[in-house]
C-alpha cells in the first residue's frame, strides 16, 4: 500500500473491528423482541402480529440495523484505492460487489421501517374489512419475498460473499496481508455461500437447507472482518516506526 493512503489504515481498521460489534446490538434486540431470524419463515399473520406488538421501538431497531453497516462503504473504497494499482480488474469488481451488497441489504432491511408498518396498521385496524386484511396478507408476502428474500438475503449476501472472496484473492496475489487472512476469507465466503441453499429451498422443494450454514457463515464473515481490521492497525504501526 502507498504511504499516503496507509495513513487511513487505523481508521478503516477500526471501522472493520467496530462494525461487526455494532451490528450485534440491533441484532440481539431483534432476537429478544421479534424472535429474529426464525420469525421470517413463520406464517404471515404471525409475523405481522409480532411486529405490531413491537411498536415504534421495533421500527427504530430495524432502522438502526439497516444503517449500522453503512460505514463499511469507506472500507470498501479504501481497500480498492490501495489495491487497484496491481490488481485493477479484481479490485474494481470487488468494490462494485461490496458497494452493491450494502445497497441491497439496506433496501431489504428498511422495508421493516417504511413499508411493513403501513401494512401492519392496515391489518390490525378494526375498521379494515376481511377483504382488506386478505389483500394486506398477499401484499406482505410479495414484499417479504421481493425485498427480503430476493434483494436483502439473496443479492445482499451473495454480493457480500463475492466481495469477500475477491478481496481475499487480491490480498493473496499481492501479499498485502498474511496468507491466513486470505485463506480465512475464502473459506468464510464458501461457508456463507452454503446458506443460500435455504433461500432456494423456499421455492424449490428438492433443494434442502444446510443446517447452521447461515449462522456459521455470517459469524465467520464478521470474525474475518475484525481480523482484517486488526491487520490494518498493525500495518500502520509498521509505517510509523
Amino acid at each position: 500500500m502507498k504511504n499516503e493512503t496507509m495513513k487511513w489504515n487505523p481508521y478503516i481498521g477500526l471501522v472493520l473491528i467496530i462494525i461487526p460489534i455494532l451490528i450485534q446490538i440491533p441484532y440481539t434486540l431483534l432476537i429478544m423482541n421479534f424472535q429474529y431470524p426464525d420469525i421470517l419463515r413463520q406464517p404471515t399473520d404471525l409475523i405481522l402480529s409480532e411486529f405490531q406488538k413491537g411498536g415504534s421501538s421495533l421500527v427504530w431497531t430495524w432502522w438502526f440495523f439497516g444503517i449500522s453497516g453503512l460505514p463499511l462503504f469507506f472500507a470498501f473504497i479504501h481497500l480498492y484505492q490501495n489495491t487497484k494499482e496491481n490488481s485493477l480488474l479484481l479490485s474494481l469488481t470487488a468494490v462494485i460487489f461490496g458497494v452493491a451488497s450494502l445497497f441491497f441489504q439496506l433496501i431489504g432491511l428498511l422495508r421493516w421501517v417504511f413499508v411493513v408498518p403501513i401494512l401492519s396498521n392496515l391489518y390490525f385496524d378494526p375498521q379494515s374489512s376481511e377483504i382488506m386484511k386478505q389483500a394486506v396478507l398477499i401484499n406482505f408476502q410479495t414484499i417479504h419475498h421481493l425485498f427480503g428474500v430476493l434483494i436483502g438475503e439473496h443479492l445482499g449476501q451473495l454480493f457480500t460473499i463475492l466481495w469477500m472472496f475477491l478481496v481475499s484473492i487480491v490480498f493473496r496475489k499481492n501479499q498485502i496481508f498474511p496468507n491466513w487472512i486470505s485463506n480465512f476469507g475464502m473459506i468464510s465466503a464458501f461457508l456463507y455461500l452454503l446458506a443460500q441453499f435455504e433461500l432456494f429451498s423456499l421455492v424449490i422443494p428438492e433443494v434442502k437447507e444446510i443446517p447452521f450454514a447461515g449462522l456459521v457463515g455470517s459469524l465467520c464473515w464478521l470474525v474475518w472482518m475484525m481480523a482484517l481490521g486488526i491487520q490494518m492497525l498493525k500495518r500502520k504501526s509498521i509505517v510509523i516506526s
